[in-house]
């Protein structure tokens, strides 16, 4: 039988404010984030919520109407309990604080049932949303396929003729959009020689190795070559969102900013501008570099709940939509079931179970959208984890979300 274990039995992360950091007229050095530091903690508690501060940015401009409304019916949830992967049991109370939260968002049939922060964040402040920004290209990449700019089977060198030298030449954005290509790319966070800290230099996350000279975002990807055959596996690689945001600006001639803005930012009704990062080209770091407040991810994660449309207005393709929600589990490895046991991949969506067909955009660090169509339930969490991955913290969210689901489904 679980027991729960007291409160006091848990550690609450501090904030940034009782870290110190940048804090003060002005902050001490040793409490200022660096570009070697400031996605590593504790400086990411700051940082998520003040990127544009340390990065080089450009806007995904919102509608000039009023932002769309979000239909509220509150209720406290954080009683709720649910049982964790030691047998105890534990609050969503307890459960938000420990997995280092600084914004979360419940809805349900359609309103907002919580809305929470942490951290000093406000309903106003813009959070990093990491590779949570693959959802929404991959999402792009949807409307675009079905406006007709882009075949998603034409090998990529015929849009895109730089990558002829590379091992993208004869991918296509089908295989980009699962993430099954037969390139090779090290997605090893933090190790100073891996491809990912060489996108991380290159696009300005990181500062630039002395003696090197400085690349870009589409300078490391032409270099990339191909150890297999595409389409053969589903393996987990930044890049290819980044090839994907280059083949679309290609196929339409304009930036991947502006077509957010104009295909999903502005039609969602955000009540923000975003942003994403930029690299020195003005390269957006597609992968994982947007920025927003909890509130417009909401309306994002809602718009997909509707299966593409928001206050009657179709975004997304229905078709496509319901196609983020079935994959091909067989291409789905081991070490991606530890979280997902019958889960999947597909258009840039993890899909959670491919029997119930929820599913969801997942960041490092703690970010999540998780949307689940057969309860009309939907709930965004943004964090500031101290490590890059912690799995037992996303099976936590996950039997979090689930236990609040059943609570509301019973209401």
């Amino acid at each position: 039988m679980s027991k729960s274990l007291p409160r006091s039995a848990f550690s609450r992360p501090k904030t940034a404010r009782e870290l110190g950091i940048m804090q003060g007229f002005p902050p001490p050095p040793e409490k200022r984030p660096t570009l070697e530091n400031w996605d590593l903690p504790p400086f990411n508690r700051w940082s998520f919520q003040n990127v544009r501060s340390l990065i080089p940015t450009a806007e995904v401009h919102r509608s000039e109407g009023p932002a769309s409304i979000l239909p509220e019916q509150k209720a406290d949830l954080g009683a709720i309990e649910f049982e964790t992967e030691d047998g105890n049991s534990k609050t969503i109370e307890a459960s938000l604080q420990d997995t280092y939260t600084d914004g979360f968002l419940v809805m349900h049939r359609g309103k907002v049932v919580t809305e929470l922060y942490f951290n000093d964040m406000t309903a106003t402040r813009l959070h990093l949303a990491q590779s949570v920004s693959k959802s929404l290209v991959g999402t792009l990449a949807g409307i675009l396929i079905h406006e007709g700019f882009l075949d998603p089977q034409r090998p990529l060198a015929d849009i895109v003729p730089e990558l002829a030298p590379s091992g993208f030449a004869d991918a296509t954005a089908r295989h980009l959009l699962d993430m099954t290509s037969g390139v090779r790319f090290i997605e090893d966070y933090g190790h100073p020689d891996s491809d990912m800290t060489r996108i991380d230099v290159a696009s300005g996350w990181r500062p630039p190795h002395r003696g090197r000279t400085p690349e870009t975002i589409r300078d490391v990807i032409i270099t990339l070559p191909k150890v297999r055959e595409h389409g053969q596996r589903f393996d987990y690689r930044s890049i290819e969102t980044d090839v994907l945001a280059w083949t679309l600006e290609r196929a339409t001639g304009q930036l991947l900013v502006d077509l957010l803005s104009q295909y999903i930012w502005g039609p969602l009704g955000a009540e923000r501008d975003a942003y994403f990062t930029v690299d020195s080209a003005g390269t957006a770091l597609a992968d994982g570099g947007f920025n927003a407040c909890l509130r417009d991810y909401a309306r994002f994660g809602l718009m997909m709940l509707n299966g593409g449309e928001l206050n009657q207005r179709r975004i997304v393709p229905a078709a496509w939509v319901e196609d983020c929600r079935s994959g091909d589990h067989s291409k789905f490895g081991d070490i991606y079931r530890q979280t997902s046991p019958n889960g999947a991949y597909r258009n840039k969506w993890w899909i959670n179970d491919i029997a119930r067909g929820d599913f969801m955009a997942r960041g490092v660090f703690g970010q999540m959208i998780y949307i689940d169509p057969e309860a009309d339930f939907m709930a965004v969490k943004l964090s500031t984890w101290p490590d890059y991955l912690i799995p037992t913290f996303t099976r936590e969210t996950l039997r979090s979300l689930v236990a609040i689901r059943q609570e509301l489904a019973a209401t």
